[in-house]
């Protein structure tokens, strides 16, 4: 099967969403270059899987065989009209995690030292919110609902399916490193972005927007 862009018509498609919202108004600030959450590099290997959250029992199925290792090369969010590309990220030299470039809008960024998207483990991916330049590809992330799901192609052309678990925001002073990176028996997904109040003095959100979810299915492109 072909990448998401050729199903929906071209790579221009995914931000008809965010220059609508800028038309209607809802996006108040461009000026932020967010900052990521704290780092994960720890966390996962020691934290006990947090306990579930509230919205996802009811969702709660038998779990699909894990993936081997592969690193990301595509993600899709239908709900969304989200198709964007990965970037590999580390730790920056306050060992938080790094976010994507800010040039490039419409990118997404995987932590490589942690497990990759199917494999067993939380796989982390970052994306901006906005930029200095405007909308960028997690806008409305927030907006994802339990049963959406992502999509992510892997360097393998294998299609992992995740399904979106619940959608939590945390003050970014307060952000709860073991719930989002605690190492897990099942294949699992966290989407960040930034989220809350624009700081004007500060140049930065509030807090983070996080996306829960598990591995559904896979299928072989």
């Amino acid at each position: 099967m072909g990448s998401p862009a050729a199903r929906e018509g071209g790579s221009l498609r995914p931000f008809w969403w965010a220059m609508g919202a800028a038309a209607l108004g809802l996006l108040v600030m461009y000026q932020s270059v967010d900052t990521g959450p704290v780092a994960p590099s720890q966390v996962a290997a020691v934290a006990p899987a947090a306990a579930p959250t509230a919205g996802a029992s009811s969702l709660a199925a038998p779990a699909v065989p894990t993936l081997p290792r592969s690193r990301p090369v595509r993600l899709w969010i239908p709900q969304l009209f989200v198709e964007a590309p990965f970037v590999e990220l580390g730790l920056d030299r306050a060992g938080a995690l790094e976010a994507p470039a800010k040039e490039d809008r419409n990118l997404v960024g995987w932590y490589r030292d942690g497990a990759s998207p199917g494999e067993r483990g939380s796989a982390v991916v970052a994306g901006h919110v906005d930029t200095t330049t405007g909308p960028a590809v997690f806008l409305m992330l927030h907006r994802l609902a339990p049963g959406n799901t992502i999509d992510i192609t892997r360097a393998d052309g294998i299609v992992a399916t995740f399904a979106v678990d619940s959608v939590q925001t945390f003050p970014k002073d307060r952000f709860p490193d073991q719930q989002v990176y605690a190492d897990t028996d099942t294949a699992q997904l966290r989407l960040i972005t930034c989220g809350g109040a624009y700081d004007r003095q500060r140049k930065d959100y509030t807090d983070n927007v996080v996306v829960f979810a598990h591995l559904q299915s896979s299928r072989q492109t």
